[in-house]
């Protein structure tokens, strides 16, 4: 023993150890940060963790054989040693590391995703980049953005040419990019960019059409006008543009139904809105209540700006979102003012497609009246066909109503317009997981987080994946990546209940139950899904019924109540509560399935 202890010191076997464990343990702490940014399949971490294992005995072997004052020649026993350890490692790497063969196809193609092919953008397909703000003055951010925007609706009126939406083509601004690269993420072929710059009463415009797949400039321009000529100048913009692209193949005209311009002309209306579409994008409280005084003075300088009316009841009515206490009656008196300047958008214009979109929120969330929803956000698309607010509300007014077929295409549209828009792909996600289809819904996560990390959403999405898979420790990870709050506080809840701790799953159940039932009955009533318990489900079901809940309306979109959609209770409730039953939605599922594709929409 004392000659053992003799070589363990002389071949100091004790700091290879040591120290292969400190670095081991480092490694593995990056890689795990490295993989929750990233949403790295679990594979990757459960191979290093073997790797790292079986490394550990092929350090201690070196070590023995080469350590200080060791032997410096392998021979044939220390060969024979590391050539077992290997084998025996690569058998635990083939049996731990991979994804079981018993695992859903979802997770098998999670951990090794597809590889797409960029597909070849339409000829006739463009995205209008942000404009630089070359004033010299931040302030004036608000104008170079209000005139790219003025450029898509503009040309989003124009027949067969595909226009990218603010929400991806904005994903660009200050980012140094070629443009093929632009145009592969963006999915278009012509760019159009440059720069504004606003000083007193001039106005200097650049701009420049750009073929994305060479870069080669197809045209470009230089504007100097008086600011008082704004409108003649984006129009000029526009017919310059149109003309470049060869409007001929495009279609015939420019439907001008739909602006964000003031009816009377004035500019300093149109400057008030612009402020406050800036303002309102920074979707706080901050920037909800700075931009209804602006749209006030828009309002005042041209009472009939039905867009500036219909664009005020869009912050009134998410200023009550955030606001998650206010159900039932308190929700329906708050929602008053926006429902009036709704109605006097549209009596204004009656073909407002964006009042519609609002109109059809409106009758859905507020109201609980999915014809009149249905038939509000219909007529917005059938006014503007890629107005995402009327998109993105049917859709999660058929999701919510069991028909997810419609749904899923509705949402894929909306993406052909908004690639970049992380919401949607969380959408997507939401109806996918809905109807088990998880490998698409991995995809569709992943997508959302790439775009947009640390959204709140993107991590909702993948924990509520993760509970339907099982994986508690992925859950509990990603609901700890939500920045703190009632949205952290609920999904945390959620994955605590398949923790295998159960004192801590029923501590966050009364924590969530106390602090959030009053306002959230149906946020108690998933908790209890998850859990496997229907008996309280369905008490916490009715009770959000009873309170005017609107989690009821949208019993269809959350994935842990509808597993319970065989038992009759569950039938029962959604004949209480006005939405469809599931053998409603079966057969409007098939029914929609049945149509021709040129029926179908979107499919």
């Amino acid at each position: 023993m004392a000659d053992f202890l003799a070589r363990l010191k002389q071949r100091k076997l004790v700091q290879w150890a040591l120290a292969y464990v400190a670095f081991a343990f480092a490694l593995l702490q990056g890689v795990d940060i490295v993989a929750q940014r990233f949403a790295w399949p679990e594979a990757v971490e459960r191979g290093l963790i073997v790797a790292l294992a079986i490394g550990f005995f092929v350090a201690l072997v070196l070590a023995w054989y080469h350590g200080e004052r060791g032997e410096q020649k392998a021979k044939g026993m220390e060969l024979l040693i590391l050539a077992v350890l290997f084998a025996v490692g690569g058998g635990m790497m083939w049996r731990f590391a991979r994804v079981p063969a018993s695992a859903p196809a979802a997770a098998r193609t999670a951990a090794a995703p597809a590889v797409e092919a960029p597909a070849v953008a339409d000829s006739r397909s463009i995205a209008v980049l942000p404009l630089i703000n070359a004033s010299g003055d931040d302030k004036q951010q608000f104008f170079s953005d209000g005139i790219s925007e003025s450029l898509i609706v503009a040309l989003s009126q124009v027949p067969g040419l595909t226009v990218i939406g603010r929400n991806s083509s904005f994903q660009f601004r200050d980012v140094k990019t070629d443009s093929r690269t632009v145009g592969e993420k963006l999915g278009v072929a012509r760019l159009l960019g440059g720069s504004v710059q606003h000083a007193g009463d001039a106005v200097r415009i650049s701009v420049e059409l750009v073929d994305a797949p060479s870069g080669r400039a197809l045209w470009s321009q230089r504007y100097d006008r008086p600011y008082t000529d704004l409108f003649k100048l984006q129009d000029d913009i526009t017919n310059a543009v149109i003309g470049a692209l060869q409007a001929k193949l495009l279609g015939s005209g420019v439907r001008t139904a739909q602006s964000d311009r003031p009816p009377n002309g004035s500019i300093e209306a149109y400057n008030a809105y612009l402020q406050a579409v800036f303002e309102a994008r920074k979707f706080n409280a901050e920037g909800f209540r700075q931009a209804i005084p602006l749209l006030d003075r828009a309002i005042a300088l041209d009472p009939g700006y039905a867009l500036a009316y219909a664009k005020r009841a869009t912050v009134r009515l998410n200023s009550i979102n955030m606001a998650s206490s206010l159900i039932g009656a308190k929700r329906i008196e708050a929602a008053r003012p926006a429902r009036e300047d709704v109605q006097r958008a549209l009596a204004l214009n009656p073909d407002l497609a964006y009042a519609y979109g609002i109109a059809g929120y409106l009758a859905d969330d507020i109201d609980a009246d999915r014809a009149a929803a249905e038939a509000a956000y219909r007529r917005a698309l059938a006014l503007q066909p890629d107005l995402s607010n009327a998109l993105n509300g049917l859709s999660d007014q058929l999701m919510s109503a069991g028909r997810y077929a419609e749904a899923v295409d509705l949402i894929r549209h909306s993406l052909l317009a908004n690639p970049l828009s992380a919401p949607t792909h969380s959408r997507l996600a939401g109806v996918l997981m809905s109807t088990g289809r998880w490998d698409e819904a991995q995809a569709a996560i992943r997508k959302s987080l790439e775009i947009q990390p640390d959204s709140w959403f993107g991590r909702r999405d993948a924990t509520n994946l993760a509970i339907m898979r099982g994986d508690a420790a992925t859950a509990a990870r990603e609901a700890e990546a939500i920045a703190p709050g009632p949205v952290r506080d609920g999904t945390l809840a959620l994955a605590r209940q398949i923790a295998p701790d159960r004192a801590a799953a029923d501590a966050a159940l009364r924590e969530f139950t106390n602090a959030h039932g009053a306002d959230n009955p149906s946020g108690v009533a998933e908790l209890y899904a998850v859990r496997g318990e229907p008996g309280p489900m369905f008490d916490w079901m009715q009770r959000a019924l009873a309170a005017g809940d609107p989690g009821v309306r949208g019993t269809w979109g959350y994935p842990f109540l509808t597993r319970y959609r065989d038992d009759p209770r569950f039938v029962a409730f959604c004949k209480q509560a006005g939405i469809a039953t599931p053998a409603e939605a079966d057969a409007a599922n098939a029914a929609y399935l049945a149509k021709p594709a040129n029926e179908a929409g979107a499919r």
